[in-house]
């Protein structure tokens, strides 16, 4: 791998901590309504997976979407005046944080349905294949999601059509407050797979390295037209199901474990450092350029108007 993806991948996963940790705060301050999930610990699955992406492939998100906004490269502006409510975000400040999109970079949207972005995604799939381009559709869900019909319908439609679809379950060991060996009688989300007949991958979930390399691998094959792969990637949230909760039946100290164990950013850090990649200097300059992209954002939300009350039927395509 070289020194620029290796770097390429460190920024995109302090990009999204960053953006997450100003998130939180600006939620606890009030300036933030409605509700917020955070991304924080699963930055290296979004950034492990978007690397391997064109602009012009698709994304289809979730509740906890942020990061895989960021890492397909979306304007930190608009995201922020989004989650502000403000005229200036991606969906005019009516949509907020769970509901972000940009077509033009292949972000299909979030949603807080859970396992709603897998036919979407899916879908997606269909359409590079019916007309023929070698784009490639990714759909992000958790663990939770693998429950719910729409999964199993898709993973079945794509794997008899050989849609260029990769499914990439965010095992984080919760759905909302059930812990994974509570909803799940198999030890890996992955074995699914092969009830459909295509590939099953179960990688570290906190090693971008990791996921990289499965990902660009199941990218390669969807690009071939050799159908679908399922990539289970396993990972940890820092923070409570939504800003605001409890932490569920974690501890503190469970959490605190995590973090300083497996890390993904302090991991790749450590690497970079070993092997002569980076420096402190060079991970503070890349931190401090960040750190102003963020203020800058939030600067750009709040000085932003809100939408006019005249406008509360635009952009909407069903009106009571």
């Amino acid at each position: 791998m070289s020194k620029e993806r290796f770097l390429q991948m460190l920024e995109t996963m302090l990009r999204i901590r960053r953006f997450e940790e100003r998130a939180s705060k600006e939620f606890a301050n009030g300036k933030i309504p409605g509700f917020v999930h955070l991304y924080i610990g699963e930055e290296a699955v979004a950034t492990g997976v978007c690397i391997n992406l064109r602009k012009d492939d698709y994304v289809a998100s979730t509740h906890r979407g942020h990061g895989h906004c960021i890492a397909k490269g979306a304007d930190l502006n608009r995201m922020m005046a989004e989650l502000f409510g403000k005229k200036t975000g991606y969906c005019g400040g009516k949509g907020g944080s769970m509901h972000i999109a940009d077509l033009d970079i292949g972000i299909l949207g979030a949603s807080g349905i859970v396992g709603s972005g897998i036919p979407l995604g899916t879908g997606a799939g269909l359409s590079a294949s019916y007309r023929g381009t070698d784009q490639v559709a990714v759909c992000f869900f958790g663990d939770g999601a693998t429950n719910q019909g729409t999964f199993h319908e898709s993973l079945n439609l794509a794997s008899i059509w050989k849609l260029p679809v990769i499914y990439v379950c965010e095992n984080n060991q919760l759905a909302q407050t059930m812990p994974f060996s509570k909803h799940v009688n198999i030890k890996d989300i992955s074995l699914r797979a092969t009830s459909y007949g295509i590939p099953g991958v179960t990688v570290d979930g906190m090693d971008v390295t990791a996921v990289d390399e499965a990902a660009r691998k199941a990218v390669e094959n969807a690009r071939r037209g050799d159908g679908p792969t399922l990539l289970e990637c396993k990972t940890y949230r820092y923070q409570p199901h939504l800003e605001g909760d409890g932490f569920e039946f974690r501890t503190k100290s469970e959490i605190e474990d995590f973090h300083r164990r497996f890390d993904p950013i302090e991991r790749l850090k450590k690497k970079l450092f070993s092997e002569r990649i980076l420096t402190e200097d060079s991970f503070e300059r890349i931190n401090r350029k960040i750190l102003k992209e963020i203020d800058e954002a939030v600067d750009f939300a709040e000085k932003s108007p809100f939408p006019e009350p005249n406008e509360i039927y635009e952009n909407v395509y069903v009106e009571i």
